[in-house]
Order: C-alpha cells, then sequence, then structure tokens
C-alpha cells in the first residue's frame, strides 16, 4: 500500500521496524533529559492526540496556531496534526508583538492550542480571534476549552489516524522571520516537506541511525523521516547567541551526537566556547552568512573527516545550494575583495537562475529575464521544495512568484529569493546581499552589502560594518556605519580614515564616502545574532549631521 504524501507517514513505519529505538529526548526540568519518546510512543501518542483533535473538530484542513516550547508536547502535537490532515500555524515567538499579532490575524486560524502563557497573551491582547477551539498544554483548562492531556486521553486507543493526504494539501503555514518586513505566512504542501527530506537527506548523506541535535526545534520534525534520534537542546531558540556553550556540550557528550544544526550566532557561541567536538560527523548552519572565522575555528574543533556545511535558502524554498566550509574558507579572499559570499553548487533538483534587477513583479517567465553569464542579479530558483504562495498575501505572492511554461505544457512557479548574486565559471552561486538592501547611487552604480561589507569587516578593530544608503534609489548617498570591537584601542576618527583608505582601493567601494561610527552594537535579528537591522541603521544616518565626519 502506497503512503500517503504527508511528512508522517514515515513515523508508523519506523515504529513498526524500530520500536523501542528513542527517537527524541527533551531536557525538562533543569536539563535532566528525563524525557524520552520511542519510534512506538511518538507514534502511538500523537494517534491518540490526532483522533482527540479529531473530536473537537480540528480536522483535514483546520488551521490550527501552534504555540509550544520545544518539549515533548510539541512534537506529540505536531505529528498529531500533521496525521491528521490539519495545518498547523507556526510563527517565531522572537518577532515583534505587533507583527505577532497581525500574523495570526492574517491566518485565520480556528483553533489555538498553546502554553497557559499564550493563552493568557491571547486573551489579553485579542490574538487569533477567529480560533473557536482553545486547547492548552497547561494541567487546568485555565482560559481555554480543555488541555492536550485530555484530548490524547479522549482518543486514546483510537488506533491508526494517518489522514489520506495528496501532495497538495495544504501542510502547514510558517511565517518569515520579518528580518526585512512583515512576516509573511509561506503556504508549505506536503509535497514541500516530503522533497525537502529527500533534497536534505541526498544533499548531506544523511544516513537512518544518526544522533541529531536540533538547535532550531522545527528542524526536528525531519528526523523520524530520516531515521534518526532527536536531542533537543537545553536553550531558548529564540536567542541562540545566549545559549550556554557547557550545556550544549555536555547534552552532546553524554548523547554521542553525530550531527548538529545551528544559527550563526549559535556557530559562534560554540567557537568561542573552544571545546573539540569528537562525536560530531556533520554540522550544517542557515539563516545568514557564517562568518569565515566562525567556520575556521569549527573545522578546528570538528574531527579531521568531519564536514561543516552552509546551506543556502529561504522559508519559501530550502534547500537551494550548498557549500563545504573547506570551500568556503579557500574562497575567502575572494570574499574579502568584493565577491560577495560563495553559497556553493544548486542542490540536485533546482534550477536556480540570475534575473536582472527589477522591484515590480513578473507574472510570465521569459528565458529574456537572464542576465549575462557573470553579471549580479536576483537569484531565482525552481525546483521541488519552492513554494508556491503566501497566505492571504496576494500582493507580495505577485511580487515574488512567476509562473513558468514548460516545453510539454505543464507550468511550474519559479520563487524569486529576494537576494541578489551571481554565478562564476566553475558554476557556483555568490550571495551579494538583500535586492531591497542594495544602494542605488546613480545609472552606473549599484552597491551590495555582502560585496561591499566583507572589504571592510578586514579592519582589525572592527567587528562589523553595514552598507546603508540615504535618499531615494536612484540617487542615494552611500555611507558606511561601522561598530568597533569591545575594546578596541584606535580612536574612531582614525579607524574611519583607515576605512576610507581601504575604499580607495576597490573600484565599487570608492564611491562611498561618508564612515560612520555606530556607539551601540548594532541592531540584529536575535534568532541568527547576523541578521543586521539596516534599514534602522539608515534611518539613524540619515539623522546625523549631513556633513559629518566619524
Amino acid at each position: 500500500m502506497t503512503e500517503p504524501c504527508n511528512i508522517a507517514a514515515a513515523l508508523p513505519r519506523l515504529a513498526r521496524q524500530h520500536p523501542d529505538q528513542v527517537a527524541m529526548r527533551c531536557p525538562g526540568a533543569r536539563g535532566r533529559y528525563e524525557a524520552a519518546l520511542t519510534y512506538a510512543q511518538l507514534d502511538a501518542r500523537s494517534d491518540a492526540i490526532a483522533a482527540g483533535l479529531a473530536g473537537r473538530g480540528i480536522r483535514r484542513g483546520t488551521r490550527a496556531v501552534v504555540m509550544v516550547r520545544p518539549t515533548p508536547e510539541f512534537f506529540l502535537l505536531m505529528f498529531a496534526l500533521f496525521k491528521a490532515g490539519a495545518v498547523p500555524v507556526l510563527v517565531d515567538p522572537g518577532i515583534d508583538k505587533r507583527a505577532l499579532k497581525q500574523c495570526l490575524d492574517e491566518a485565520r486560524p480556528e483553533a489555538f492550542i498553546g502554553i497557559p502563557l499564550a493563552m493568557l497573551a491571547k486573551a489579553l491582547l485579542g490574538w487569533a480571534k477567529s480560533a473557536s477551539v482553545r486547547i492548552t498544554t497547561g494541567r487546568w483548562p485555565l482560559l481555554a476549552d480543555t488541555t492536550l492531556a485530555r484530548i490524547e486521553a479522549e482518543g486514546a486507543g483510537a488506533g491508526p489516524q494517518l489522514a489520506a493526504t495528496d501532495g497538495e494539501d495544504v501542510a502547514a503555514i510558517l511565517f518569515t522571520s520579518g528580518s526585512t518586513g512583515v512576516p509573511k505566512g509561506v503556504v508549505y504542501r506536503h509535497r514541500h516537506f516530503v522533497a525537502q527530506i529527500a533534497m536534505l537527506g541526498e544533499a548531506f548523506g544523511i544516513g537512518t541511525g544518526g544522533i541529531d541535535f536540533p538547535t532550531f526545534p522545527p528542524f526536528a520534525l525531519f528526523d523520524p523521516a530520516l531515521g534518526l534520534t532527536s536531542i533537543i537542546p537545553d536553550m531558548d531558540p529564540t536567542r541562540p547567541a545566549k545559549a550556554d556553550p557547557r550545556k550544549l556540550h555536555a547534552a552532546i557528550e553524554r548523547f554521542g551526537v553525530t550531527q548538529l544544526f545551528g544559527s550563526p550566532a549559535l556557530m559562534g557561541v560554540l567557537a568561542a566556547h573552544g571545546e573539540k567536538l569528537p562525536t560530531v560527523k556533520r554540522v550544517t548552519s542557515a539563516g545568514a552568512p557564517v562568518p569565515p572565522d566562525v567556520v575556521r575555528r569549527m573545522l578546528e574543533l570538528l574531527p579531521a573527516d568531519a564536514q561543516l556545511w552552509t546551506p543556502y535558502g529561504a522559508t519559501e524554498c530550502l534547500p537551494v545550494a550548498v557549500i563545504e566550509g573547506r570551500e568556503l574558507l579557500i574562497l575567502r579572499a575572494r570574499t574579502e575583495a568584493g565577491a560577495g559570499t560563495c553559497v556553493g553548487r544548486p542542490v540536485a533538483g533546482n534550477a536556480v537562475r540570475i534575473i536582472g534587477i527589477d522591484d515590480g513583479a513578473i507574472p510570465d517567465w521569459n528565458d529574456a529575464l537572464q542576465v549575462a553569464p557573470g553579471q549580479v542579479g536576483e537569484i531565482t530558483v525552481a525546483g521541488p521544495s519552492a513554494t508556491d504562495t503566501y497566505f492571504n498575501r496576494d500582493a507580495q505572492t505577485a511580487l515574488a512568484k512567476i509562473r513558468e511554461t514548460l516545453p510539454d505544457g505543464s507550468t511550474r512557479i519559479v520563487h524569486r529569493m529576494g537576494d541578489l548574486g551571481w554565478f562564476d565559471g566553475e558554476g557556483r552561486l555568490w550571495f551579494c546581499g538583500r535586492k531591497s538592501q542594495r544602494v542605488v547611487v546613480d545609472a552606473q552604480a549599484t552597491l551590495c552589502t555582502e560585496q561591499v561589507e566583507p572589504v571592510f569587516n578586514t579592519h582589525p578593530q572592527v567587528l562589523r560594518t553595514a552598507l546603508v544608503g540615504i535618499g531615494a534609489k536612484g540617487a542615494q548617498t552611500p555611507v558606511l556605519v561601522f561598530e568597533l570591537r569591545p575594546g578596541a584601542q584606535a580612536e574612531v576618527a582614525e579607524v574611519a580614515d583607515e576605512l576610507r583608505h581601504i575604499a580607495e582601493g576597490f573600484v565599487h567601494t570608492a564611491r562611498i564616502e561618508r564612515f560612520l561610527h555606530h556607539p551601540k552594537p548594532f541592531p540584529v535579528d536575535i534568532r541568527h545574532n547576523a541578521k543586521i537591522g539596516r534599514e534602522k541603521l539608515a534611518a539613524w544616518a540619515a539623522a546625523q549631521p549631513a556633513g559629518g565626519r566619524a
């Protein structure tokens, strides 16, 4: 019998084949990891919850907001919703609270499932008023209709609950991070999740039986389908830069972790801690470019045969391309000379093409949209994991999607990444920065953040820089804002003069005349600690005296 196209479809099979294998361990109280679920338990208990949810009207197609911490309840609930064919709605709790309310209202959920604090916030702040079913993971149904424990009890003994979903059924709505605007709800169909699992497994050579350490909990949902055991880290996933490396190392050593996933900020924490990771054979880091020094240090801490991958992609399409850390370091000099950041070669199955820079909508694909080889343009992707729409955001969908008619008459969606880049002669893709953050000086000069900032980040006293533009696009004044390293000895004016001298050495940076020292740490996306808030820095720079120097 053919399995339904569903991310949860592998769970019953693995429960039959390896019933006693631990599917996941969660830290629990004081990080003791007393909470563990075998494949058999995860399968049976998620069946019971799915049946209980059906009794409350949460069935195939029902949109349900999930605001639950990465505990066993979160994973049981998510697999139950997938089995039921319901549509979990996930919004990153780290985003601005006003944007959070907008996201929840846009999703028009019919159910709201959350921890007690989330239920309180829903009541006080008016979140998701459309949700008629309210379920809490707490012990008592305060501000809710019932508890998740009662739901599970009501469905106990109901047997297998896997809905006969197909690839076109909506599987989830995942909101983007919103680091460059209001978050958008990405519509994931079951075929997108299934494709992601296959592409990730093939791209990184993931085999069954490994021990994964996913520091971004939603990625743990892929582990059962890949035959892995998940060890959920004892940390706040919304603030990876604040993670305690001692706790992370204790879990990695105790359970013999063989692979881990983390943001650049998490990689920075482990690299700075400096303790070896002898059991780890594979590391992947995504969300933003990983600083070369962090890549180098992490490779020093890993076994000689381990690999460090930095996949490129977005919520709307992942993975797009991958590069291993050693190749990235070989290309570091080109990055620091203004080439951009190499993100590797496209993953098998993806058609990655570069089109001319255009801020408007492009309804239909035409090969004439593509730029000449080696030219910078917008990165586009067509492939099995490329999503095709945003929920309730028709205008944003029109700006991000192009419909392409193939030679056989079928059609597919081409996703516009909103990133600028180019291909080199060896088929490697180079990331140059966000399209919305480019600085257009005039018809002859467009500056890209990721081609400019690495040139100046080589200064020993500079922690990081940000290219911003003041004025209207087409006539912008390029400004380089810089943040000094803690304890930097040089005078600000001296550093600014040295940065001006560096700028004169490259054609594409010579147009920068203003260099402003930002006296406070840059505003960053706390989930990555690498996505700089350039829009905020541009507003700050515009408010500085017009003729002012550093």
